[in-house]
């Protein structure tokens, strides 16, 4: 018990702080060292980062993770470093539990459920899950919220930020300035655990002529601002498929699930689930998938997904003009002709596995290797013609596909993404999406976005 309160309210803070802020200083150091040719072990630092940011419960670790994904947003050995953190810290034992139901439900909270597992069976960014089951017999996972996670969320912001002015004073090259923005908004959103219920709607009403993907229906009496209690869905891990030697038509079934599942709502509605990492999502007895925890989701202007749109027909028809004016889309601010260029680069290698328009493994359009050479270039490139700031809807629409095309390797799948991409964009009009957007919104009762801006 004592250890529980130790790490909550004003400790906490002062105790992740300290951690942090030693994280941030090496950073500061390192940088401050190679500016002025003192050399320092990259490695060390790298790694001293990794292991005080993975005892963390999430939220700068998420945001870290989430930035190592750009090219030069980080230090190459930071960037590797954090793209494979996991979180680690230790669940809240029972008798915190139990004080944390109360305070949601109120006293007599287990009147009801028949029966509540003492032990949490998963953990998630910033909360972990339990397996209950309620007095009508309906099996239920309760996401409960770790304590003063608005505390945690401020305090680690306010350490990310610092860490990104260090790096801005030496590396110009991408600016950052609205993604900081960006993923402050987007984790206080995911602190209001009724937010994440209207997207659990959203994505049922999206996803309902899908029938390959499950989306659990939450439990709307037993759900607070900390507490989630949604329908149990039954399944198993990726990795523990791929374990099992799952044939090639399994491989495929479940990258054509994992496909449908992310960007039908991102074509159809203008909405993207941000995070596609393999602890979100479940593999069903058929090789279909649950699609689990929906905190961190994005809903774009209907003007950025047409400008996603005309990049891509702009870089099959080698159309520069277009290819211009669609970046202005993407919410890219005083582009010149040169850097667009630069990025296109990046976006012909991006579109690749869609422009292919034949049956093949995502290795043989997107392999790993050249991928590295190619933002290297970009990045080269960037550097040279003055730099470029990132838009905000740029982020998560990076990370999705980022995620997905890891995973799709990992399944070795063998499809015709070109076939599938034309299917969900075939008659694409912005203003039906527009209308068909806030329809949705509507229906599914989502709150208006956080913006900073």
């Amino acid at each position: 018990m004592a250890r529980d309160l130790d790490n909550t309210g004003l400790m906490g803070e002062l105790r992740r702080m300290a951690r942090t802020s030693g994280a941030v200083g090496g950073i500061a150091a390192r940088l401050a060292g190679n500016r002025l040719g003192i050399k320092t072990d990259k490695g060390v630092h790298a790694e001293g980062l990794k292991s005080s940011l993975g005892n963390l419960k999430g939220p700068l670790m998420k945001a870290a993770q989430l930035l190592s994904t750009i090219p030069g947003a980080l230090p190459d050995e930071y960037a590797e470093e954090l793209a494979h953190l996991q979180a680690n810290a230790p669940p809240m034992g029972w008798n915190f539990v139990r004080r944390r139901m109360t305070a949601e439900l109120g006293a007599g909270w287990e009147k009801n459920f028949r029966s509540f597992s003492h032990d949490a069976v998963a953990a998630a960014s910033l909360g972990q899950v339990h397996r209950a089951r309620l007095v009508d017999g309906r099996e239920v996972a309760c996401k409960l919220q770790y304590p003063d996670m608005q505390g945690a969320v401020d305090s680690d912001l306010r350490q990310f930020r610092a860490a990104l002015g260090v790096y801005k004073r030496f590396e110009t090259t991408i600016r950052q300035d609205e993604v900081y923005t960006e993923l402050s908004d987007r984790l206080r959103e995911e602190l209001d655990y009724r937010r994440e219920a209207s997207h659990l709607r959203l994505y049922r009403d999206m996803l309902s002529e899908t029938p390959t993907v499950t989306v659990p229906a939450p439990i709307e009496e037993l759900s607070t601002g900390r507490l989630l209690t949604m329908d149990w869905v039954s399944g198993r891990g990726m990795k523990a498929v791929l374990a099992s030697e799952a044939t090639q038509e399994q491989r495929d079934d479940m990258a054509r699930a994992l496909f449908r599942a992310w960007y039908t709502p991102v074509y159809r509605y203008g909405v993207i689930h941000g995070d596609p990492h393999m602890g979100n999502f479940t593999v069903r007895d058929d090789y279909g998938l649950n699609l689990l925890d929906f905190g961190a989701v994005r809903i774009f202007s209907p003007r950025f997904v047409e400008g996603v749109v005309d990049l891509f027909a702009a870089l099959r028809d080698n159309d520069e003009d277009r290819a211009f004016h669609a970046y202005s889309k993407w919410g890219f601010e005083g582009l010149s002709r040169e850097t667009a260029a630069v990025l296109n680069e990046w976006a012909r290698f991006f579109y690749r596995p869609l422009m292919t328009d034949r049956v093949c493994a995502m290795q043989e359009s997107n392999d790993p290797a050249e991928a590295k050479q190619v933002l290297e270039r970009v990045y080269e490139g960037l550097k040279r013609t003055g730099g470029v700031k990132l838009p905000r809807e740029f982020v998560l629409m990076d990370r999705s596909a980022i995620g997905l095309g890891s995973a799709f390797l990992r399944l070795g799948a063998r499809l015709n993404w070109h076939q599938m991409f034309q299917e969900l964009i075939e008659g694409f009009d912005v203003n039906v999406l527009a209308a068909r957007q806030k329809e949705a919104l509507a229906k599914a009762k989502v709150p208006p976005a956080i913006s900073s801006l």
